[in-house]
């Protein structure tokens, strides 16, 4: 019988020292149960191994409790305002406190479909030629049917979620895009904990949407605003759950990340997660304006963080992202794509452009979103990928399995990823996970994923001798479907296996000048193409195209670190 219980019965009844606990990913990436997790086990020496997808600026805290010995993850950042590493993540990382297991986004959900469907292995067309295929859970074998990688189960403990509903079975509903999906439900060896906004009699009218059964929910607690700060997403109108939504809380979520960054972040925990003895006094300090702000805001664009409209001249971010977007348009042209799939960050604006002007030009090209969107139209004045505003959109809304498995990088559909990079070689090789003697960054992602098997990759990033490297000491995504590298000052192709200057900015100097300029950012003796082409100069509608989806700048304006 599934247990409906308190929050703090929940954790003390249901989770073990020692245990592997994940934390599902779905739209909500967060739950009223991880925060009770850190205050139960704050301070004690509880050796989990926390299982999470995308740690985010939240995650931190459980690093911070003491609790936490090993993580199996994909993404160790931050995601709001922009995507940056975490420095609680790079220290604890750095100091052996926390070990880290890194994987791609797809083959962390095959290691948990492994462990579901009870199977030693599961094929993945991921990790091959990456420095992740030196994981103990990965492995490259000769059958009959040709080489093959495989990864072994991943099978946690419990697994944490939030639900929209749960019936009083405790069967549980949740609407997508699924992210990650369900199927962490079915790998924890004892079953599910779930927070919801509602429990009701029946859940039969909305069969569609129920994900997880009963026999595998351990316990239900019954926690209105349970994802804050992420959000519900109840479903299209038409097949709505009986619940009302609500958006992110885009303005906690960044005050997390600052005080994540500053000395007194032990007492924006005390203040946040320790000293409210339950999840109403929780509520109760959020207080009800804002919690009825974030129910009005739902399905709306995400509110601006105050800084201000982004206006002046180019900066590097955006001359290298109006660029991209001329060359995602082009190829779309020249290959017939029929999806464009693009990291988070300055890669996804630069994309959101190329699709638009492609598609306004009559050709049909898709856009997706690892979330599980496909066909979405991005939502002007929020730069966010995955803003609630953009599923209502979409002609699909899957999870991350159906879209980098299936949908985008299936032989059947001809696709263009862009992604950034923080190191990128002469080989096209990108690292996105750490740097030799240096700071972990972030990790795959998705990334890792879509340049393995999309039929070419873009890659954006702003041009220096420290991000342009001779070799990648680790290797995050492999370069063999890298057609071009889009910078601020050049734009480097693929040729005969390694990447040559094809394409210079435009400028007041003379040619000669521009060529040597760019080759001096870049960290190998680069070749420089018999054809060599002059980009265009960035005029302001080019700005204007860019700049109505970001208008504050978030990702257009860091002149320096717009693509990190």
């Amino acid at each position: 019988m599934t247990d409906f219980c308190r929050l703090d019965e929940a954790i003390a009844r249901h989770v073990r020292p020692g245990d592997a606990v994940h934390v599902m990913m779905g739209h909500s990436r967060w739950s009223a149960l991880v925060r009770e997790l850190a205050r139960q086990h704050w301070g004690k020496p509880s050796k989990f191994t926390l299982i999470m997808a995308s740690l985010s600026s939240l995650g931190a805290v459980l690093f911070r409790s003491g609790c936490v010995e090993k993580v199996v993850t994909v993404y160790s950042g931050d995601s709001f305002p922009v995507f940056t590493p975490n420095p609680v993540f790079q220290k604890a990382y750095a100091d052996g406190s926390v070990e880290v297991e890194n994987w791609s986004f797809l083959s962390y959900i095959q290691r948990l479909r492994a462990a579901a469907t009870g199977v030693p292995a599961v094929v993945t067309g991921s990790v091959l030629d990456s420095s992740m295929a030196g994981n103990e859970g990965y492995e490259e074998i000769d059958t009959r049917f040709g080489r093959v990688g495989l990864v072994s189960p991943l099978v946690p403990d419990v697994a944490l979620v939030h639900a929209a509903v749960a019936d009083r079975q405790g069967n549980l509903a949740i609407a997508p895009p699924m992210f990650e999906g369900s199927i962490g439900a079915f790998a924890a060896r004892r079953g599910v904990l779930a927070t919801v906004e509602k429990v009701v009699d029946d859940l039969r009218p909305w069969s569609s949407l129920v994900r997880v059964p009963a026999h595998r929910v351990l316990a239900v607690v019954e926690a209105p605003f349970g994802a804050h700060p992420g959000g519900v997403f109840a479903g299209p109108a038409e097949t709505r759950l009986p619940v009302e939504g609500y958006a992110e809380d885009v303005a906690f979520w960044i005050s997390a990340r600052e005080a994540s960054r500053s000395p007194e972040f032990d007492d924006w925990i005390r203040e946040w997660i320790l000293e409210p003895a339950d999840h109403d006094a929780y509520l109760e300090k959020l207080g009800k304006a804002r919690l009825d702000g974030l129910v009005h805001s739902s399905g709306k664009p995400t509110p601006p963080t105050g800084r201000g409209e982004h206006s002046g001249p180019a900066t590097p971010a955006e001359r290298a992202a109006t660029w991209l977007a001329g060359l995602v348009r082009a190829r779309i042209a020249e290959t017939g794509a029929d999806a464009v799939l693009a990291g988070a960050g300055l890669a996804n604006l630069a994309a959101w452009v190329g699709v638009e002007t492609a598609k306004a030009e009559g050709h049909r090209v898709a856009l997706a979103a690892e979330l599980g969107l496909w066909d979405y139209t991005p939502t002007p004045g929020d730069p966010f990928i995955f803003s609630f505003a953009n599923f209502p959109t979409s002609s699909m809304l899957l999870d991350t399995e159906q879209v980098l498995g299936t949908v985008v990088n299936g032989p059947f559909t001809r696709s263009i990823a862009c992604v950034g990079a923080a190191e990128i070689d002469r080989l096209g090789n990108i690292n996105t996970t750490r740097i030799t003697g240096g700071p972990h960054l972030v990790g795959s992602g998705g990334a890792n994923d879509v340049v393995t098997n999309a039929d070419e990759t873009l890659v954006l990033g702003t041009m220096s001798p420290r991000r342009f490297v001779e070799r990648c000491d680790y290797v995050t995504s492999p370069g063999a479907r890298v057609h071009a590298v889009v910078t601020d000052v050049a734009i480097l192709s693929r040729r005969d296996g390694e990447l040559i200057l094809t394409h210079v900015a435009p400028g007041p100097e003379p040619l000669a000048d521009r060529v040597e300029y760019a080759r001096s950012r870049c960290g190998w003796e680069l070749a420089v193409a018999d054809d060599l082409k002059e980009l265009p100069e960035v005029s302001a509608d080019d700005l204007a195209r860019l700049r109505k989806y970001d208008r504050e700048g978030l990702f257009l304006g860091q002149s320096k670190k717009g693509s990190a």
